[in-house]
């Protein structure tokens, strides 16, 4: 989606929108409102209040109206829709979103404006630092969901960002424009902080206090389902976790296995390691090239589709790994296949094209398949990835 011209740039002189994601918060979200309206009036705030509904069936819409706050129908569901929809309509300079569930106290917002005043451009919640109070937070999500999912983020990512699930976070509107988030869900929470890491933007915390909701149904949350979209953003985020470190750890052991089984077999205690298992470390190998592959083509096409910023590195690298460079080695490597090849039919014809000893044939064939294979895949890949990358400028 273009956001430019999906949603125009707001003329506005409000400084700060406080958005409200809302789906069937009828109990909790006036109390939320008045809060957010005493916070614009004591600090003497042009601002805003904005209901972004997602299909409310219990009266939220009329509540908001009747508070005084806009309201935005959302027609797509999901957490993360009602917050870049909400987000892309808000009149204000700076936005701060929060859950309408009462868990966070929208009257005291000051620090995330001050910050955002100070021209950081993504101000996050922090509630481990803040406080978690008793019965606001299941002991998985505490203990286990919040610290692992934060942790992959920071090891992934680099991101300087302790709490990667607070809802309650502020932001400016060019920064938002730029992060250009697509995810629909809840793993829209992360993919703000992945993109504005990766944009090297300004990130700043502020330590928040986590109060029970307010609500007396279940939440949305489901905490499996809806844990998993995390986790599962930042892989598919970062090629370099789930295609190409695998793909080098497992190439490693699978190229100095079958190099050690080359020779001859080889005896590991009582036990004899011999071609079973050189083919499979050529299994291995193939394997692990198609994951580093992959590795490739996926940051190629994320880049291409802006969904990753451009990498310098990987351009220099594109400079000197240009298509004909690719199918030079994918040429030669088939020719030392076929060579292979054709040296182990030229040993059959010596036995009469008779029966051969497996051991010692496949120690031949075995490298050549490889060989020829690789040789096909990388010619192949070659105009894949020139395919891949005549979409950039």
């Amino acid at each position: 989606m273009n956001l430019d011209t999906a949603f125009p740039e707001t003329k506005s002189d409000l400084e700060l929108t406080i958005l409200l994601p809302c789906l069937n918060e009828a109990e909790t979200l006036e109390s939320c409102i008045r809060k957010a309206q005493g916070f614009l009036e004591r600090n003497h705030i042009r601002g805003e209040i904005v209901v972004s509904d997602n299909g409310s069936q219990d009266g939220s819409q009329d509540i908001a109206r009747r508070c005084g706050a806009r309201v935005v129908d959302v027609p797509i569901r999901g957490y993360g829709a009602a917050l870049i929809h909400g987000s892309l309509v808000a009149h204000g300079k700076y936005t701060i979103m929060g859950d309408s569930d009462d868990s966070y106290d929208f009257s005291d917002l000051m620090p995330f404006l001050k910050k955002l005043r100070d021209g950081n451009d993504l101000v996050m919640g922090n509630r481990l630092a803040g406080g978690i109070k008793p019965g606001a937070m299941p002991w998985m999500n505490r203990w286990v969901g919040t610290p692992v999912l934060s942790a992959l983020g920071r090891v992934f990512f680099h991101c300087p960002v302790g709490d990667f699930n607070c809802g309650l976070r502020g932001y400016s509107r060019d920064a938002f424009r730029k992060m250009d988030p697509r995810t629909t869900g809840m793993e829209f929470a992360s993919e703000m902080i992945v993109k504005a890491t990766l944009l090297k933007m300004r990130i700043a915390e502020v330590a928040t206090t986590l109060s029970p909701d307010g609500r007396s149904r279940r939440p949305h949350l489901r905490p499996w389902r809806d844990g998993w979209r995390h986790p599962r953003f930042m892989l598919l985020y970062s090629p370099r976790w789930l295609f190409l470190y695998p793909g080098l750890l497992l190439m490693l052991a699978a190229l100095l296995t079958g190099s050690w089984l080359v020779p001859k077999p080889r005896k590991v205690g009582d036990v004899t390691l011999d071609i079973h298992t050189l083919f499979f470390s050529a299994i291995g190998v193939l394997v692990s090239f198609q994951a580093i592959l992959f590795a490739i083509f996926s940051k190629t096409f994320a880049i291409t589709e802006g969904l990753l910023p451009p990498d310098r590195k990987m351009d220099k690298v594109f400079r000197f790994f240009s298509l004909e460079t690719w199918l030079a080695v994918g040429a030669v490597l088939a020719a030392l296949g076929l060579s292979g090849a054709l040296y182990g039919v030229m040993v059959w014809e010596r036995q009469g094209f008779g029966a051969l000893v497996p051991t010692r044939v496949m120690r031949v064939a075995i490298p050549s398949g490889l060989s020829l294979a690789l040789g096909c895949q990388i010619m192949l890949s070659g105009f894949f990835l020139s395919l891949l990358r005549m979409g950039r400028r």
